[in-house]
């Protein structure tokens, strides 16, 4: 089977974003609560802000599979920074393996021109199992078994170069998405009106 052709990444040095845009990158193992940060700073921030969601653009827009070189590292690349473009603070989140995502996300912070922090998620996988089970959604828990949980996690999957904060286990939801907001001054700045 062919593959089709795959636009690459822009350029390192494409410039993304404006000195007024806040980028912020949440990674982490399955079940470590990134989908619940975005949420809170979405939540907390209101309009203005786009939550760039890996398991939206690779498993419902494209159903693929996570691997190097899949076509929904490009289009999450794509995704925020058209967003960042239009005005937008981005939050990008998911497991987003360092080894598949790295390269990627490494351009885009390197070459967004406002705040950007990373922040990694590292839940011990006893810890993550537990917060699996406390999941609302039946169909997601019948799907998704401690073995594939075990099968994916990837213990302190770090990007290179210290450019992210670790955060553990031991700091509540609300104290990280409070953290996220004064770390990028997002608790300083309006919403969008319209």
């Amino acid at each position: 089977m062919n593959t089709p052709n795959r636009p690459g990444l822009p350029a390192a040095g494409t410039p993304a974003g404006s000195e007024e845009t806040r980028l912020v990158v949440i990674r982490g193992n399955s079940a470590s609560g990134k989908s619940s940060v975005a949420a809170g700073i979405r939540d907390r921030f209101g309009r203005g802000l786009a939550v760039v969601a890996q398991d939206n653009l690779r498993r419902i827009v494209l159903r693929e599979r996570d691997r190097p070189g899949g076509a929904n590292i490009g289009l999450i690349d794509t995704v925020a920074r058209y967003a960042l473009e239009a005005g937008y603070h981005v939050v990008i989140e998911g497991i987003l393996y360092a080894d598949h995502y790295g390269e990627m996300l490494q351009r885009l912070v390197g070459s967004h021109r406002g705040v950007t922090r990373c922040y990694y998620l590292d839940i011990p996988i006893d810890e993550t199992l537990v917060r699996h089970t406390s999941k609302a959604d039946p169909a997601l828990l019948a799907a998704v078994t401690e073995r594939e949980l075990r099968d994916w996690y990837r213990e302190h999957d770090v990007l290179p170069g210290g450019i992210e904060t670790v955060i553990g286990s031991d700091s509540a939801l609300h104290d990280t998405v409070d953290r996220i907001m004064r770390d990028t001054a997002l608790s300083d700045l309006p919403p969008r009106d319209d």
